[in-house]
């Protein structure tokens, strides 16, 4: 039975993600299990969303990105419904579409700066053009990696390993926004920023996303960054879990972007 999503409200933007009846369990009996009746995300808009350890933000984000399936409901990500889609399916509009910072990074580590910030482009055609429509891709990387404050001899020169942490955070969020994806998700980025740094970090992520005409969504602990998103949200909010017995939700770090999770 097809799943009803709710309508935009008159005057809002369309939504391009959107949530319905969904149910999700890991295996094995009195496993987590997390089930989100309806959520909507416009386009362009700005969420920070909100919640403990454990909770079960990374198992809604990975539903979201399409690393997990649920078992029932319906996950309609710009018209594409990713319930429809088979693993490879999602592995490549998730690539496409989705701009991702992971919380460990993933980076590779022998790398370079440079490749890892190309890394999505390598299988997402579409992201791979817009980067390259000013130049050459290895060029606009260069110009993200400029604006989020890494000096240009780090970027010729280093591998993502010899990189400080701050250093590698800034390499992921340059690698979720090559390519203007039209959705970027962000798992706690600013974590391990001081408070100034912080600031900054947040000023350029929300203007690289605005200037791509993305929407953003991302998860923090820290509830001093409320006032500077268009909507918060607490994770009980917008659905309901079930923990094992107290024990938190399982960890779902994808492989680095682009790549099959």
């Amino acid at each position: 039975m097809a799943v009803a999503l709710a309508k935009p409200a008159a005057g809002e933007a369309p939504s391009i993600v959107r949530l319905g009846d969904i149910r999700f369990a890991w295996p094995g009996e009195g496993a987590f299990s997390l089930a989100v009746k309806d959520f909507a995300l416009p386009a362009r808009q700005r969420i920070l969303l909100i919640g403990p350890s454990g909770s079960g933000k990374s198992t809604f984000l990975s539903l979201l990105c399409g690393i997990l399936a649920p078992q029932s409901g319906r996950i309609e990500i710009l018209g594409q419904d990713l319930t429809r889609l088979g693993a490879a399916a999602r592995d490549a509009f998730r690539a496409e579409h989705f701009g991702i910072i992971f919380q460990m990074f993933n980076l590779l580590p022998y790398g370079s700066v440079v490749d890892n910030v190309l890394l999505p482009l390598s299988f997402a055609p579409g992201r791979r053009r817009r980067a390259s429509a000013s130049g050459s891709a290895a060029e606009e990387a260069g110009r993200l990696l400029a604006r989020l404050g890494l000096q240009p001899s780090l970027v010729r020169n280093q591998s993502a390993a010899s990189l400080s942490v701050g250093q590698q955070q800034r390499v992921a969020a340059a690698r979720a926004l090559i390519g203007a994806p039209e959705i970027v998700v962000a798992d706690e980025p600013t974590s391990a920023l001081d408070r100034d740094r912080q600031g900054a970090f947040l000023d350029l992520l929300f203007a690289e996303t605005g200037a791509a005409g993305a929407a953003l969504i991302m998860v923090s602990h820290d509830e001093t960054l409320a006032p500077r998103f268009d909507r918060v949200l607490r994770l009980a909010d917008i659905a309901t879990t079930s923990p094992p017995d107290g024990r938190p939700e399982r960890r779902t770090e994808g492989k680095a972007e682009g790549r099959p999770a």
